[in-house]
């Protein structure tokens, strides 16, 4: 049995368990933080001492956590998260004032992050934002490893994302998915109602454009399709939203995409609105837990979404 130290355990100690959760081996944790990885492996032993309680179990040459060990990293997030926010409170005091890494995705910076940091720059001026292009995995990433302060990212409601243990997210906008169709293609059902999911499979030998990096923008079209009782045959694989219109404008594929990623000056496309089964495009804006209270990201995070409570 181990015996409980006399004090509380080192934050320190704390962050390197929640790593070892999230991450599955000693080796990585020391690659993130930067220790040696005997020096992380002492770390959680000293740690097991001051929580008083074996948190970890040999498999082999790796370790898994225990029980004890897997409630101890509930209570270090949360732990974790109150000191990151009381530290927060603190730099606030004399206003908003300081850098903020910000990641989003491409579609969102001309849409939402550059509106909002024009206001930020004529209402708080000493707060500065780094932008860095992302998809959402990319930037969850980011956030856990401390790289990016402030994230925006999407899912859709047919393929939810999780949200990875010690950040947090906010919802701020849905939008409609649709059709994208070359103008006069002999599938396109017209103006009107939503195209009926049975009506897509009139699709079914169509070339159906993706991206390239069989995420869930690729996982959607692959579950709509099934839905419609067809397997898709993917004959592109693009990432920029502008190439999609452009591939479709020229009759060389279909596809599916939110409201926001359609050209709709376009004379060589057409976009017709989908069964409501489909569901929408969410986007979120996603922080470390504990980081919502620090006065500049809040600032920023409240310009490029007034609607979400901060």
């Amino acid at each position: 049995m181990i015996e409980p130290a006399d004090h509380l355990p080192d934050l320190g100690r704390l962050r390197l368990l929640v790593e070892l959760s999230r991450l599955g081996t000693m080796a990585a944790v020391a690659e993130r933080t930067g220790y040696g990885t005997s020096a992380v492996s002492k770390h959680l032993a000293v740690l097991e001492q001051e929580a008083g309680a074996r948190l970890l179990a040999p498999v082999g040459r790796r370790v898994r956590l225990t029980p004890a060990g897997e409630r101890l990293v509930e209570h270090a997030v949360a732990i974790l998260a109150a000191v990151e926010e009381a530290r927060a409170e603190l730099r606030g005091e004399t206003g908003p004032a300081g850098r903020v890494r910000v990641a989003t995705f491409a579609s969102a910076v001309e849409q939402v992050v550059m509106p909002a940091l024009v206001g930020l720059r004529e209402r708080h001026p000493r707060v500065e934002v780094q932008l860095n292009e992302h998809e959402p995995e990319q930037t969850l990433e980011l956030l856990l490893a401390g790289d990016v302060d402030l994230g925006i990212v999407y899912d859709y409601s047919l393929v939810p994302r999780t949200v990875p243990k010690g950040l947090s997210a906010r919802q701020f906008a849905a939008q409609p998915m649709f059709l994208l169709l070359p103008a006069g293609h002999p599938s396109d059902p017209g103006p009107g109602g939503p195209v009926p999911l049975a009506g897509l499979g009139r699709l079914a030998e169509a070339g159906w454009i993706t991206n390239s990096r069989g995420s869930d923008d690729d996982e959607l079209v692959q579950r709509v399709c099934a839905l419609a009782g067809f397997t898709p045959r993917i004959v592109h694989r693009v990432d920029s939203l502008h190439l999609v219109n452009l591939l479709a404008g020229a009759g060389l594929g279909v596809a599916l995409l939110a409201e926001s990623g359609i050209e709709r000056r376009r004379a060589d496309v057409v976009c017709r609105p989908v069964d409501p089964l489909v569901g929408t495009r969410r986007h979120f804006l996603a922080a470390r837990a504990g980081q919502w209270s620090w006065p500049p990201l809040a600032e920023v995070a409240r310009l490029i979404a007034p609607e979400v409570d901060v």
